[in-house]
């Protein structure tokens, strides 16, 4: 398999352009964390390689051409930069456990703040945007230190279920999707219903959640309308 010559293709290069304005998006709205945390995605052909922010580099610093192509081994197929190891467990396990096509994982603020809750997670029945995720929510209750095997990547993956956002505790969240801009926009709702949350709580004032089943009814009208997202990512692509 010629590996350099799939990276250099058009449908793989818009990949790499995607992910790459993901990263940079997440940075411009604080969601990341010195050069650490990472954002991959699947090559469509079914080969189980998958791009991924390479290290060393800030996410606001990150172009196409940095991007890298990685096996599930964590061998880099293409690319000039070298990989982190924590990354390719946690993202090579998700991808070939939980079968994600995209994989956002970050220790953005207010969403890992409530992992540190005895709560791990975000209420689900709160607020408009938090009503989005109900019923996609995985909890990981254990911490196991830095993800350095790929034993506990695939632990993680297997926890998530049929989840596409799963809080870690202690640690951060992964959120998934099948497509960059959508996973993406997910990600950013998810900190901005963390942050309401965390917001509320501070607040000392009793808090309000609305019932299951209109929390489950908001959740299916937003998951089912994805042009928002894709235009708020091509609102990003103008701007960043």
């Amino acid at each position: 398999m010629n590996h350099n010559a799939d990276f250099h293709t058009e449908p793989v290069h818009r990949l790499r352009a995607d992910l790459a304005l993901a990263l940079r998006a997440a940075a411009h709205f604080g969601l990341s964390e010195g050069v650490c945390n990472h954002f991959s995605v699947e090559l469509p052909d079914g080969s189980g390689r998958f791009l991924l922010n390479p290290r060393g580099l800030m996410w606001q610093e990150v172009q196409a051409d940095d991007v890298v192509m990685v096996d599930v081994q964590g061998e880099v197929l293409a690319g000039r930069h070298p990989v982190e190891p924590t990354a390719m467990h946690i993202h090579a396990g998700v991808h070939r456990v939980a079968k994600h096509a995209v994989v956002l994982h970050t220790h953005m603020p207010y969403a890992t703040a409530l992992t540190l809750t005895r709560a791990r997670a975000l209420d689900t029945a709160l607020s408009q945007n938090a009503m989005r995720f109900h019923g996609r929510v995985a909890i990981d209750p254990v911490y196991n230190g830095l993800a350095l095997d790929a034993r506990e990547g695939e632990r993680i993956a297997r926890g998530m279920g049929t989840s596409d956002v799963a809080f870690l505790a202690n640690h951060g969240v992964i959120v998934c999707g099948e497509q960059i801009a959508h996973a993406f926009d997910d990600l950013y709702y998810l900190e901005r219903a963390c942050m309401a949350q965390v917001i509320a709580q501070s607040s000392g004032i009793g808090l309000a959640p609305a019932d299951a089943a209109m929390a489950a009814h908001v959740a299916a009208q937003t998951h089912g309308e994805r042009l928002q997202s894709d235009l708020f990512f091509e609102a990003l692509r103008r701007r960043l």
